[in-house]
């Protein structure tokens, strides 16, 4: 068993500690209130939404390429209180991470494609510098998920063997990618499941 203790885990934001900052579901929302063409703002969305991400764009310049290519009757400062305000905590699972962290002696290091503005407000807004050790968010080391790159960069930045690490994430495929470089790793699909699939590993304090 000494290849499964766990001293580290890397831990998706979005779909696990809170919802998504800026998913398909807000935009639908986001469509509908602002009576605006779904097909016209997903299309723009999807050409440049990773460049934004991977902070190489403001969401400024995000929202004038993807929303304000044209006149509307609403401001730019409506439509990012709007986008904001589609940010939920799952105060249960930020919990349990913060009573796992303390009781095992854990780092935990968030993993989590998300573009700067929104990502700052979720960090300060939700207090997730109380759960987190180190933020390696696309937005500030210009790569993101499927990268192998950033997962190479959270695991030096954590300075955690991957046979000591555990990467969690709502996204199967981000799960395997991780396990290629020899991590432990649980595809989370809610709480009760994950607390289950955890049982399978030990932890220093152990």
């Amino acid at each position: 068993m000494s290849g499964k203790v766990i001293k580290t885990l890397f831990l998706d934001i979005g779909g696990v500690l809170l919802t998504n900052g800026w998913g398909h579901e807000s935009r639908e929302k986001a469509v509908k209130h602002f009576k605006l063409d779904g097909d016209e703002i997903n299309e723009r969305h999807h050409l440049t939404f990773d460049t934004y991400e991977e902070g190489k764009l403001t969401l400024h310049e995000y929202l004038q390429r993807v929303v304000f290519y044209e006149k509307r009757k609403f401001s730019e400062n409506d439509f990012t209180k709007f986008i904001l305000k589609q940010s939920i905590d799952y105060p249960d699972v930020i919990n349990f991470f913060k009573e796992t962290k303390k009781k095992y002696n854990l780092k935990i290091i968030a993993v989590s494609n998300e573009g700067r503005e929104i990502n700052d407000y979720r960090v300060k807004k939700f207090k997730l510098t109380e759960l987190f050790d180190a933020f390696v968010s696309s937005s500030y080391v210009h790569l993101r998920k499927p990268d192998i790159d950033i997962f190479h960069m959270a695991g030096d930045i954590s300075q955690t063997p991957p046979k000591h690490s555990l990467y969690i994430d709502d996204r199967l495929m981000f799960v395997q990618i991780a396990k290629t470089l020899g991590m432990h790793g649980i595809h989370y699909r809610g709480l009760d499941e994950f607390k289950t699939q955890l049982k399978k590993f030990k932890f220093d304090s152990e």
